[in-house]
């Protein structure tokens, strides 16, 4: 069990390593190619940013493949085509993404490419075989019936994830905790019932998570960079081929015989029954955003893909809560969900299961009903969170630090007016003050200049 692991965790690093390494680079190419499209009425940033952070994403993935291919454990999972029909998919959905941030590419235009993407996927062995239905038991899939199955579950996964894809840090880190919840299912599919088939679901969960996890540091608010279509696509088609993985390719019968008595095998069922909704429970509150707008545009009259300000993190934002506040509830319920199915899949116990997940979505709505609380870390915690989490009386003096809070504020109340010391129009910072056109006291100097000349 060590020696799995540690592969692991080491393709893990090499992805986050790489990924993270490349989004600065990308950052740079993004801002030479104008890939930094004007701030739409929806949009909640204030200054343009550049995309194609699927960029770096891709180049992670393709780490990920690369390392994994010639570890012990893992080369074996390249013996089947789903590794191969994985890249083929992503390399199709990516190109697409590309265009699309730069250029712009019409919403059936994307749908369909979409699907040919998953078609891809399909034709090269990446598709569901059998569903089981409680009740009845194996139902055996038509080819035709599980491209269907296939191509909507895809689709579905990806618009979902790129609807969701509206504050800095959000897509990503919910993504990262939905594939961490995959991971931990299907690696005990595999090595808890020595299932090979769930092997490769387990290799998408991980390259997922290390995607994910060396993007956050760029995208995390305020953000440097965005994902873009390029990088939303991609992580939602990565989420949904480990779905399509161990769902269609596990064959329930199998863990029939791995279980010994009838007990037992009538609840090692669960885990295989689980599938049918973790896909769906792994980003139920993207696929539930991704519903209530839909019922939402057609009801005033709107195509589906008509873009608003009614999605949920907007409206986290109406209420009050700010933006990093918004993100972390997003986290809370996305985790709260996933590894609830998870628990709830793999512990016999599961009625305390229920109770714990009730309890926490108690505290959840707690949290959603106290927008203006700001949560104090404690004194030994203080060094791993942000200086607004930290006590005042250990940040300096005082008064020193009461004036630079009060300058703050009211620099950042003129800025929400729309008005500046200098009369010009206002440039938001980004980190550090800077903001995607260079420095904020320099661009203020070379304004200064202009008007006096």
């Amino acid at each position: 069990m060590g020696q799995p692991v540690r592969e692991y965790l080491l393709t893990l690093c090499v992805t986050a390593a790489v990924t993270y390494l490349l989004t600065g680079p990308v950052r740079k190419f993004a801002i030479a190619a104008g890939a930094m499209p004007e701030i739409r009425a929806r949009d909640v940033h204030r200054e343009p940013t550049p995309r194609l952070g699927g960029i770096a994403m891709f180049g992670g993935l393709c780490a990920a493949l690369l390392v994994a291919a010639h570890l012990t454990n893992l080369k074996s999972v390249f013996e089947s085509n789903e590794p191969r029909a994985l890249l083929s998919g992503a390399t199709l959905i990516w190109i697409l993404g590309v265009l699309d941030d730069k250029w712009g590419v019409d919403a059936l235009v994307k749908l369909g490419g979409q699907m040919i993407a998953a078609g891809v996927m399909v034709l090269q062995g990446l598709t569901i075989l059998w569903i089981p239905v409680p009740g009845i038991g194996t139902v055996s899939l038509s080819p035709w019936q599980g491209t269907l199955l296939t191509v909507a579950l895809v689709v579905i996964t990806i618009n979902a994830v790129n609807f969701v894809d509206g504050l800095d840090g959000l897509a990503s880190g919910m993504v990262c905790i939905a594939a961490a919840a995959f991971f931990m299912y299907a690696y005990r599919m595999w090595f808890g019932y020595g299932i090979e088939a769930a092997a490769p679901a387990t290799l998408f969960s991980v390259a997922l998570m290390g995607m994910c996890l060396g993007f956050l540091p760029h995208n995390m608010h305020p953000a440097r960079i965005f994902m873009g279509d390029s990088g939303s696509m991609l992580i939602g088609l990565v989420l949904a081929a480990g779905a399509v993985s161990v769902t269609g390719q596990v064959d329930p019968d199998l863990l029939n015989q791995k279980a010994g008595s009838v007990r037992e095998a009538t609840h090692a069922m669960v885990p295989v029954y689980i599938p049918l909704l973790l896909p769906l429970t792994v980003i139920a509150v993207p696929v539930a955003d991704l519903v209530l707008a839909i019922v939402r545009r057609t009801w005033k009259g709107q195509s589906p893909f008509a873009a608003d300000r009614g999605h949920l993190h907007h409206r986290l934002l109406e209420i009050g809560h700010s933006h990093s506040r918004a993100v972390l509830i997003m986290y809370f319920w996305s985790a709260l969900i996933a590894f609830g199915a998870v628990a709830y899949s793999v512990n016999n116990a599961s009625g305390w299961v229920v109770m714990g997940i009730v309890l926490l979505s108690a505290v959840g709505l707690g949290l959603l009903l106290m927008p203006r609380f700001t949560p104090r870390a404690p004194r030994w915690a203080e060094w791993m969170v942000p200086p607004r989490y930290r006590r005042r009386a250990h940040l300096g003096a005082a008064g020193t630090a009461g004036a630079q809070d009060a300058q703050t504020a009211g620099a950042a109340r003129t800025e929400a007016r729309g008005e500046r010391e200098d009369g010009g129009l206002p440039v938001p910072a980004g980190v550090n003050g800077a903001t995607a056109i260079g420095d904020r006291s320099r661009f203020v100097d070379r304004r200064k200049a202009g008007s006096r000349h």
